[in-house]
């Protein structure tokens, strides 16, 4: 009766085990959505800043 009872507590002891883990992996995936969706805040900021430099850059070669 030992046995069953042993290998019942490591199953439920493993599952939970896996629960935490899966938690600890759903914080760190969403944390790295989050970092993803702010670098592509600043790229988006940085490319539309390139566009507007290139503008004025143009601008300024066509009054020469």
């Amino acid at each position: 009766m030992f046995w069953p009872m042993f290998a019942i507590a490591v199953g439920f002891v493993g599952l939970v085990v896996l629960g935490v883990l899966a938690v600890r992996v759903f914080v760190e995936a969403q944390r790295l959505g989050r970092q993803v969706t702010d670098s592509a805040r600043r790229i988006s900021r940085a490319a539309d800043d390139l566009e507007r430099a290139a503008e004025s850059a143009a601008r300024s070669a066509d009054a020469l």
